[in-house]
């Protein structure tokens, strides 16, 4: 896997296209000056915890005795429901009751909004295949998170230029590629686990 593609596939797990709603709706109660320096401060902070998980996940993994192909086998169920709920869910249910505070902090949008179970899933796998290319991953995060961040930083905008269906419809088609590379990402798993 090339820097490019793993960039690719951690901006589709990433999903920013489908959180700018989702945004929208946590920092509704935030003052609208606010709301760039709140999304950079949870950027950073979805971003530590990735490069946390990019690093110490493989060590994670020894300690709990989880092989490879199971991480990837269960690395392509996450991806997979990921992928269903960006086709078929809608933005309502996400959240039942409005936040308590004004200015969310770290929960939801550093987490799992950003740095949700599929993205820090995602930075383990790589770097537990090859992590002799850990530069490369990083690259790619960086990479994934700073187009990711991009679009969130420009959510308001966004959301009022493209309209709730175009960003609906997008958000369903990067859903579309990420069935595939979960998919694929299954089958890799299996294939690991009952070789021919």
């Amino acid at each position: 896997m090339s820097v490019l593609s793993a960039g690719l596939l951690l901006f589709l797990v990433l999903d920013p296209v489908g959180n700018v709603p989702l945004f929208l709706i946590v920092l509704k109660k935030t003052p609208k000056n606010r709301h760039g320096k709140v999304i950079l401060r949870e950027l950073l902070i979805a971003f530590a915890i990735l490069v946390l998980f990019l690093f110490l996940g493989r060590y994670l993994l020894t300690i709990l005795q989880i092989s490879q192909c199971s991480l990837s086998i269960a690395g392509g169920i996450i991806l997979f429901l990921i992928a269903l709920k960006m086709i078929f869910a809608s933005v309502e249910g996400m959240f039942t009751g409005d936040p308590q505070d004004a200015e969310p902090f770290i929960v939801p949008l550093a987490v799992p909004l950003i740095a949700g179970p599929s993205a820090m899933t995602t930075v383990l796998l790589l770097m537990a295949r090859e992590p002799s290319r850990w530069l490369e991953w990083l690259l790619a995060l960086v990479l994934a998170w700073g187009l990711s961040g991009l679009i969130l930083m420009g959510s308001a905008t966004l959301s009022r230029i493209l309209g709730r269906r175009a960003l609906a419809a997008a958000e369903r088609l990067l859903g579309m590629l990420l069935t595939t590379v979960a998919v694929e990402m299954f089958l890799t798993g299996l294939r690991q686990a009952f070789p021919q």
